[in-house]
């Protein structure tokens, strides 16, 4: 496995307010493996991958429509290795193929194992279980986040990074953030936006940092994967004015959280405020199918073209 040889760009948002606000564009950073998923699997896999010997089988978990999925199974494809989900709903067992996330990361290679929601719960149990019949397999954890994950994200950030007062990312199982606050400037401050009602993130993500330079805000908007009307409006106006796409899971709720804030003055005058676009895009889909199940407006996809380009 091989770093990038670019950094993802950095474009600037106009805002009326006397604020610089930027967006650093991790969702363009690779037409499959995007936002923060590369960074967060890189060392886990390659430190894996560098043994001598056969590559073993790699495992790891998620939900119908999660991000991590879609990114571990296209390095597993890219690199050779196998890939296993072990996958949130064992309803899906009969109908993933008309789950988009699922039916790419079946293209890719992965195999999936169904559980229920209680049982997935239990992924220590899983894991002794996965562990008693492939002792070889190696377990890469929800969402991807470990210490060595933290260590990747190391990469997101460069010198060009550094101007920034306040650095900002959506938060769901805390690793991203650990790695921006871990690897920070001195001077600058990490706001940590959550989309899930976590009481132990902040607890976790000092541990993974080693640092307390960082702020949790919430912003999950009544639960992970709750997706307001007023959400996907704002998704919408967004990406018109903007031509940038946003998820309704992680950086859509972000986005407009940051908003409020910034119309409330939560920043000091001439703040610079740099945004980490975390991917997340190819859940659009998903979203858009369940909400067109409930006659809802959906989510306003750009061209291929504008959101790769």
């Amino acid at each position: 496995m091989e770093l990038p040889c670019s950094f993802a760009p950095i474009i600037e948002l106009p805002v009326m307010k006397k604020v610089k606000l930027f967006l650093k564009r991790e969702d363009q950073l690779d037409a499959e493996i995007t936002g923060n998923k590369f960074w967060k699997l890189f060392y886990p896999i390659k430190t894996v991958l560098d043994r001598e010997g056969p590559k073993p089988l790699f495992y790891t978990f998620g939900g119908a429509y999660s991000n991590h999925v879609a990114a571990f199974s296209a390095l597993g494809k890219r690199y050779g290795f196998s890939t296993h989900g072990i996958i949130r709903g064992e309803e899906l067992a009969q109908s993933w193929h008309q789950n988009p996330t699922l039916r790419l990361a079946a293209e890719n290679g992965m195999e999936f194992s169904f559980v229920s929601r209680e049982v997935y719960r239990e992924k220590a149990q899983i894991e002794r279980l996965v562990k008693a019949f492939a002792s070889s397999a190696v377990l890469i954890p929800e969402g991807g986040t470990s210490p060595l994950a933290v260590q990747g994200l190391q990469h997101m950030l460069s010198p060009d990074t550094q101007i920034f007062d306040y650095l900002c990312a959506p938060v769901g199982t805390g690793g991203t953030l650990a790695g921006l606050s871990k690897y920070a400037g001195p001077k600058q401050r990490v706001l940590g936006f959550k989309v899930v009602r976590d009481a132990s993130l902040e607890k976790k993500i000092e541990l993974l940092s080693g640092r307390s330079n960082f702020d949790l805000i919430e912003a999950s908007e009544g639960g992970y994967g709750k997706m307001a009307p007023e959400l996907i409006e704002f998704i919408n106006r967004f990406s018109k004015q903007y031509s940038v796409p946003l998820d309704p899971i992680y950086t859509g709720k972000l986005m407009r959280k940051l908003f409020e804030l910034i119309e409330l003055d939560y920043f000091p005058e001439g703040s610079r405020i740099l945004v980490i676009h975390t991917g997340g895009l190819q859940g659009i889909q998903g979203a858009n199918d369940w909400l067109e199940s409930k006659a809802r407006p959906l989510i306003d996809l750009l061209p291929r073209a504008q959101i790769l380009e």
